[in-house]
């Protein structure tokens, strides 16, 4: 294992009988991919096996997904039946989701609205602003607040209406709003850990299976730029 199989315990937002939620660090893949490195999944299949003294495979179901140099909250599900109600509460949107990114140049307007028809190419594993009548597009709808500002970067808080690839980073940065340290989409330079600063912050929700309400927040990461803003918000 790498070096976070030892303080997976200590990024874990909430569990109980269903639910397993973590806050991810930037660069940890959330389920296994074509590089074979070891994921989120793993280490969390780990830490539930040594602390229920488990024998044999840990279940671990994987509802969703952020992106690899994103960090923040993703959620987990201990059985079946909790991946399969948390599947439908992700496809009928019965989740809050908010998201912080650092951008690098103030939005025009403080508050608003982003819509655009958006293409993803498997190829580059990128997405583009396209118009709406193009072949194999996809609506996406965001809503956006710039909460605070540094000398040099800006805060943005995002809600999601839609869920689509990349759609934070494409549309953001469409609107001249780079996320620091995205090369892919605009950035001049990229940070030292290959991270982007895209925040999966909060996410708010009925219990699968409990049906009480939850309001989960996960920490930002420990650099100075997201302590900064995080203690100042």
């Amino acid at each position: 294992m790498n070096r976070n199989s030892i303080d997976v315990a200590d990024r874990i937002i909430f569990e109980d009988n269903h639910l397993l939620v973590v806050n991810k660090l930037a660069g940890e893949l959330v389920q296994g991919d074509k590089t074979e490195d070891v994921t989120l999944a793993d280490l969390c299949k780990e830490y539930l096996k040594k602390k229920y003294d488990k024998l044999g495979n840990v279940y671990l179901g994987i509802p969703h997904r952020l992106d690899r140099p994103v960090s923040g909250l993703v959620i987990y599900t201990k059985t079946s039946k909790a991946l399969s109600r948390m599947s439908e509460i992700f496809r009928s949107k019965r989740i809050e989701k908010r998201y912080w990114a650092i951008v690098e140049k103030r939005p025009t307007e403080p508050i608003g609205k982003l819509q655009h028809s958006l293409l993803k190419t498997e190829k580059q594993n990128k997405s583009y602003v396209v118009p709406d009548d193009r072949k194999g597009a996809k609506m996406a709808v965001l809503h956006y607040e710039q909460i605070l500002s540094s000398d040099k970067y800006f805060l943005i808080e995002v809600k999601l209406d839609t869920g689509r690839h990349h759609q934070i980073r494409v549309q953001l940065s469409h609107m001249g709003c780079i996320i620091k340290g995205d090369l892919k989409y605009g950035a001049k330079r990229s940070n030292a850990d290959a991270s982007i600063h895209l925040h999966g912050r909060s996410s708010s929700l009925l219990h699968p299976v409990t049906k009480e309400e939850l309001s989960l927040v996960a920490p930002c990461p420990s650099d100075s730029l997201w302590q900064y803003f995080e203690q100042n918000v």
